[in-house]
Formats: C-alpha cells, sequence, structure tokens
C-alpha cells in the first residue's frame, strides 16, 4: 500500500465556525480560521486557511459583523455544504493543504 506523503493531512472540514474577530473564525476544536472575501466572475467565494492565533492576539467580537456579506456562523450541513448565520448555503470548492496550512474554499450557491 502506498503511503501519503508525511506533510498532506486528511482531515474533515470544521463543522462549526464562529466569527472571533475581525477576519478570524474559530471552529468547534478551538482552531482558528483567516477568512478572505473573493469575487470571481460575479460569484462569491470565501477562502478559510487555518492559522493559529493565541486568543490573546484576537480582538473578540460582540458586535455584529461590519460587512454584510461576513456571516457570524457557518455550520456544515447537506455533507459538503455549510449553512451560514444569514441562511445562505456555501459549497466547498477546495479543501487541502497549501505549503502545510489547511485551506477551503467556499462557494456561495446560486439558490441562497
Amino acid at each position: 500500500m502506498a503511503e501519503l506523503p508525511s506533510k498532506v493531512r486528511l482531515t474533515l472540514p470544521p463543522i462549526y465556525l464562529r466569527i472571533r474577530g475581525p477576519s478570524v473564525y474559530e471552529d468547534e476544536n478551538q482552531r482558528t480560521w483567516l477568512h478572505l472575501f473573493l469575487e470571481t466572475g460575479g460569484v462569491l467565494q470565501v477562502r478559510l486557511r487555518q492559522e493559529d492565533i493565541p486568543s490573546g492576539h484576537i480582538q473578540l467580537t460582540t458586535t455584529p459583523p461590519t460587512s454584510s456579506t461576513m456571516p457570524s456562523w457557518w455550520t456544515l450541513q447537506f455533507g459538503r455544504r455549510y449553512l451560514d448565520s444569514m441562511h445562505q448555503i456555501w459549497r466547498i470548492v477546495h479543501q487541502g493543504n497549501e505549503n502545510g496550512v489547511e485551506e477551503m474554499i467556499l462557494e456561495l450557491t446560486e439558490d441562497s
């Protein structure tokens, strides 16, 4: 049986992501994820990268997000899809490692 290269980490996507600060989400395992919104050909996408940020360096958010397009949470449903706090559906279009950093790209579905 062939072995996977040591830098490839196969993991399941987070079950739940909630906003913790500007551009920072936290999953159910207290791992932090940075996000970047992208618009490609009129399609809204978000890139999430798992980055370890010490909790003392995260400015906690207790007020609503400043961007109307930034959900306060995502929850994994429907297999490879997320439901966000605004009841929109996002599908996972990419999940993997980039230079040893876990990342996902979510795309807003047309029926949202």
